[in-house]
């Protein structure tokens, strides 16, 4: 019998279809076994990790040479060498006080105040490693009900790092308290206890995601609380209970080289980019607005103290422009994420002028001796910028599935971050003098008269720039 044309076509296509069956099955089974399976660990990204390790190396670079210029150019010439080996010398300290413990008290679980003991020796940190390569993502849980893990796009071990550059430049930062006059002795035990007991339970209330300041929303993009007004409080302290140099008020206490500390300066605030922009943890539209408010607040700042010097002393300095400079980089830091660049203008601004006032009024008022301003510029510039993040902050730039209005600025947030303000302020404050106390105790925290005349090159170090 003939067969109709269309019979061989519907015959093809029945056929085809027969073929493609098990294909199709498998198809429209996929979503289904993908919505059933368990999410896989987070996947790396190299540019996440790219950018990650670049920052690092920034943060780095801003205590070793960064900071030890700045520092070194404000002393005298008896004193450089000593001031150099000062932040040199924490940055080893730190490191394997890093390494041993304070990663593991600042970001492990633990609870509310710190963290556990799981990553002692760093213990564990390398249990991803297949075939010499680190393939997973490193996740900060939090252990707390309710409260979202903390998931990257890159190694522990990066991480580790760049928060372990974090951890060198705060304690780097409180010796400009007390240049000129501690013992080296002294300096090293404390900078380890101080590392250890203070630097690290603060981070891990503010970052960790188990940490009481970060449930309770207060905002510290990049360390306002945890780097400057926690070094800047600690160098207070320091200077109150060490006491003035001697000659000071009366005796000539010009920096020996200002243009070492214009070097400094200039490498801090290439620095920051890493210190601000790294903290996005990702090569990301967040980190390019941390960026791009970091250079305008500096810039503001470093205008704002020029020009109240200017006004006040009748000419501009260049000591009074890079230390304009640096209070802008630290007001910005715990903002640098959540603000905008008007915003920026404004907190640039307002840290370089309450700077100016705190470095050359508030201090001679109150009658210590913040040998660098320490205080001056970390502590008050960390306070400046805290609060003016409460202020400023645009809530799109850390919203979230979970919270997407974010957290904007109001009364409601700068009374949180009054409560972070304070709480550093305390803690760090009496932690600071009950280990210098305990430091005193141990190994005496002062030179003595004639060897601080003579110069602590020569007398801690027996070397001297002729």
């Amino acid at each position: 019998m003939k067969r109709p044309r269309y019979f061989w076509g519907l015959s093809a296509l029945l056929f085809a279809l027969l073929l493609a069956l098990p294909a199709l099955a498998q198809n429209a089974a996929a979503p289904a076994a993908a919505a059933a399976a368990p999410a896989g660990p987070p996947k790396l990204d190299s540019g996440d990790t790219a950018w990650m390790l670049s920052s690092t190396a920034l943060v780095l670079l801003m205590t070793i040479p960064g900071l030890a210029l700045f520092y070194a150019g404000m002393v005298r010439k008896k004193n450089v060498l000593a001031t150099m080996m000062q932040s040199f010398t924490i940055c080893c300290i730190v490191t394997i006080v890093w390494a041993v413990a304070g990663y593991s008290i600042a970001f492990t679980t633990g609870n509310a105040y710190m963290g556990d003991f799981s990553r002692i020796l760093l213990n564990g940190i390398g249990e991803h490693i297949v075939k010499g390569n680190d393939s997973q993502a490193f996740v900060l849980a939090s252990g707390v009900k309710g409260v979202a893990d903390m998931t990257t796009t890159i190694p522990e071990t990066v991480y580790m790092m760049f928060q372990m550059t974090f951890a060198i430049i705060t304690p780097a930062l409180i010796a400009g308290a007390f240049a000129d006059r501690m013992k080296f002795s002294a300096l090293c035990i404390f900078m380890a206890l101080w590392s250890l007991l203070v630097y690290s339970p603060i981070a891990h209330w503010v970052w960790s995601p188990s940490g009481w300041a970060n449930q309770m929303g207060i905002l510290d993009f990049a360390g306002g609380t945890v780097v400057h007004i926690n070094a800047g409080i600690a160098g207070l302290m320091c200077a109150l209970v060490l006491g003035k140099r001697v000659g000071y008020g009366n005796d000539n206490m010009a920096p020996f080289n200002l243009s070492l500390a214009v070097i400094g300066a200039s490498l801090l605030w290439v620095g920051w980019f890493g210190f601000n922009a790294g903290s996005a943890v990702a090569a990301n539209g967040r980190a390019g607005m941390a960026m791009t408010v970091t250079q305008i607040a500096t810039a503001a700042a470093a205008l704002g103290w020029m020009f109240a010097e200017w006004i006040t002393k009748g000419k501009p300095s260049v000591l009074g422009v890079i230390s304009g400079a640096v209070a802008g980089l630290v007001a910005i830091t715990p903002a640098s994420g959540f603000v905008l660049p008007g915003g920026s203008i404004v907190i640039g601004v307002a840290a370089g002028v309450i700077c100016f006032w705190a470095a050359t009024t508030l201090k001679h008022l109150l009658g210590y001796d913040d040998s660098l301003d320490c205080f001056g510029v970390h502590g008050i510039g960390g306070i400046v910028g805290a609060l003016l993040t409460g202020v400023f902050s645009y809530g799109p730039l850390s919203a979230t599935d979970a919270s997407p209005d974010g957290s904007p600025g109001g009364l409601a947030q700068l009374k949180l971050q009054a409560i972070g303000v304070c709480s550093t302020l305390v803690y760090s404050g009496v932690m600071t003098l009950i280990l210098l106390m305990v430091t005193k105790a141990l190994v005496g925290l002062r030179v003595g008269e004639d060897e601080e005349r003579e110069g602590l090159d020569i007398v801690l170090h027996g070397e001297q720039i002729f």
